[in-house]
Formats: C-alpha cells, structure tokens, sequence
C-alpha cells in the first residue's frame, strides 16, 4: 500500500503561483512513476505532468506547457508541481497518483486538493 497526501492548494488570482506538493509513504520502495491529475467540475480527469522516480523524465500536458513544472524530493519522497501563470481555467481539483514503473495504470491516488483561480 502507498498512502499520498497533497497540500498547497488554494486561491489565487490570475496570474497568480501555487506549489503543490504531494508526500508519499508506505511501500515506495523499487522504481516508480508519480503524476498530477486535475478534474474540473463537468470534466474529466486530465493528466497534468509526471515524473520518474529519479527525476529524468517528466511530461506535461499541453495545456500546462511553460507554465508548470513537476519535480521529485527523493529524500523526502515528495513530489512538488510548481504551477504559474495560472489561468481561470486551472481551476480543478488536483491528485496526485503513483504506479510502479512497469504498469501503465496509476494505482494509488491522493485525496486531491482544490486550486481555484480567479479572473
């Protein structure tokens, strides 16, 4: 079992910066993927970005391109998404989600945080 926990969700205007930073405890152990989804209200859930264990290989959406930025604390076993120039449209509820590195299926997610953005 792995156990996530996000934080640093909130308000902000447009514009506007918000780390988020997801901590991971429990079986971490062996070569995995983390990532950050989001779900607005009447939306699917979107992938975000992800990120390796090590840290070498990330991805992003294109929506987000530019603008935010995964990155991984090993030591701490905490993964952060720095998110700037937020839009209106960042607005959602964001998790955070693990899978070891052989599976395409994300299998433990976090209880999400809100980010709204205001105009």
């Amino acid at each position: 079992q792995v156990q996530l926990v996000e934080s640093g969700g909130g308000l902000v205007q447009a514009g506007g910066s918000l780390r988020l930073s997801c901590a991971a405890s429990g079986r971490t152990l062996g070569n995995y993927v983390m990532g950050w989804f989001r779900q607005a209200p009447g939306k699917e859930r979107e992938s975000v970005a992800g990120i390796s264990q090590n840290g070498g290989s990330t991805s992003y959406a294109d929506s987000v391109k530019g603008r935010f930025a995964i990155s991984i604390d090993n030591a701490k076993n905490t993964v952060y998404l720095q998110m700037n120039s937020l839009k209106p449209e960042d607005t959602a509820v964001y998790y955070c989600a693990f899978r070891p590195y052989y599976s395409d299926h994300y299998t433990y997610w976090g209880q999400g945080t809100q980010v709204t953005v205001s105009s």
